[in-house]
Formats: structure tokens, sequence, C-alpha cells
């Protein structure tokens, strides 16, 4: 199953970036894309990475200059770190999409990077400032996310749950998870649920991934391999409460929020995906 990652895994891999980049100086810095191939960073020190929702912000500045570089792994992208004296292997030398070399050797290699966009710092909100209320964000509006959950009453929960403009950093995994943490059908109008109460249960969720060395994407409580999940993945499977057999429908190509879903029909009761 291949997934686009989530909130949570963004902030991971932020800090993991500024462990290897935050406060250097860089030595080399190329961007291989073409609207910015003619770009050199050399000279610019990284202040950090910032993220929102699932959109890495590599924030860089030199001589009153701030620029930052917008990032995004969508399913394929991904960031490799190197240490001092290491090299990329040759065969993903054709991936790179963005080479961050530090005044120290370290480096950070974008590869297979489908959103590769450098613009003035300034300037972010022409890439984040569609989405939502970030829940990782220390001055996460929680009010203003109820607001925009149920905004369409008539919406599948599920669906409003992945679309980020509600909230930023859900993703499958969580919307899916949250669904049969509500004790609800995925299909369930949101106007039928306690939205307050799903925006709280995805803070606290989302927050406690992104910060447990042990509890990454644990919604179950149990960290042994195959039972951290109650829905997602369990397809024919029993459910972990009630013994029922968990469903799963395959995803509508093109449509964002009719992805792959799970549910116990029995522990989530309501509509079924033919609402």
């Amino acid at each position: 199953m291949v997934a686009v990652p989530e909130g949570d895994t963004i902030h991971r891999l932020a800090r993991r970036l500024d462990g290897a980049l935050a406060g250097r100086v860089l030595a080399r810095g190329r961007l291989d894309v073409p609207a910015h191939a003619t770009a050199d960073l050399a000279g610019y020190r990284v202040q950090g990475t910032a993220t929102h929702g699932k959109h890495l912000l590599t924030r860089l500045s030199r001589e009153g200059e701030e620029l930052t570089l917008h990032t995004h792994l969508r399913m394929d992208g991904e960031w490799a770190l190197l240490h001092p004296g290491r090299t990329l292997p040759r065969r993903v030398q054709p991936d790179v999409r963005a080479l961050l070399v530090t005044d120290e050797g370290r480096t950070a290699a974008a590869l297979r990077m489908p959103v590769v966009e450098l613009l003035r710092t300034a300037d972010e909100h022409e890439v984040v400032g569609h989405l939502g209320p970030d829940l990782l964000h220390g001055g996460f509006d929680a009010a203003e996310a109820v607001r925009r959950l149920a905004a369409d009453p008539q919406r599948p929960l599920v669906a409003a749950l992945l679309d980020q403009r509600v909230m930023a950093g859900l993703g499958n995994l969580w919307a899916n998870e949250l669904c049969y943490l509500s004790g609800v059908s995925p299909w369930t109008p949101v106007g039928e649920v306690d939205a307050r109460r799903v925006v709280a249960r995805a803070a606290r969720a989302l927050r406690y991934s992104a910060a447990s060395p042990a509890g990454y994407q644990v919604t179950t409580g149990d960290t042994r391999p195959g039972r951290s999940h109650w829905v997602t993945g369990m397809a024919g499977e029993p459910c972990r409460r009630c013994g029922t057999t968990v469903q799963v429908v395959a995803e509508v190509p093109g449509d964002p929020g009719r992805r792959r879903t799970w549910w116990c029909p029995h522990c989530q009761p309501g509509p079924g995906p033919d609402r």
C-alpha cells in the first residue's frame, strides 16, 4: 500500500533536517528542477525547517535576503541525509532534485521530489495559505478547525478529515483510525458527529505520534508488530474489539476524498460506502 506521508511523519522529518542543516552555512546548494536550475544556494545559512501539514519549508538567509525551499514528498519523494565523508550511491544520482551540502560536509538530498520550489520567505502563504490549521502547530486554532469541519454537515466524515483545507496533517491512516475511535462509519455525515471532540482527538493523537519515540502512529496502544492499528490494513481480519470482520473499500482514482477505507461494521454503525 503506497501512501502519502502524514503530518506526524513530516514533522519528524523536519526535526531530522534541522539536526543536519539548521544553523549551518551551505557550501553547495543546487536545485535540479527546470524552474530553478540556475539557483545557487551556496553561502546561505539554514535557519531551520518548518512544516505546515505535509509541506516542508526550509528557510535560508544571506545578507538580509530570506528564501524558503518548499518541498512536498507526495507518494515518491524522500530526503536522504548523509554524514560528512559519505556520498550518494551512483544509482540514485539521477533522482536528485535538490542537493544541500553544509560547510561541515553534511548532505541533504531530495530524491524523486515532486514539489521543489524556491520563493521568498515572505511569500510562503502562496504555497500553504490555502491549508487549514496545522494540528501540530503550537498555536493550533481548534475553534477554526471545528468551524471548517462543521461547515458542510452533509459531507462524509472521512472525506472531511482528508481535506487539508479543513485541518492540515491528517492522511489516510489517521482518517480511518479517527473514524473508528469516534465510533461511527467513515461515511457518517459530519453534522451527525461531535466536531469538537473529533478535532480534539485528532490533535491529541497526531501530537503524541509526532513526539513519542515508541508511539509513532500507534492507535491501539499496542506497539507489537501488526497490532498497532484498529482497522487500517486489517481487511478480512477480526476487529480487535468485537471480532466482526473488518471491511475495506478501494479508493476512487482522482477523488482525494475517497481513498482506500477500512471499517468495522459493528463498532462503526452508519451509512456504507455507496452513500
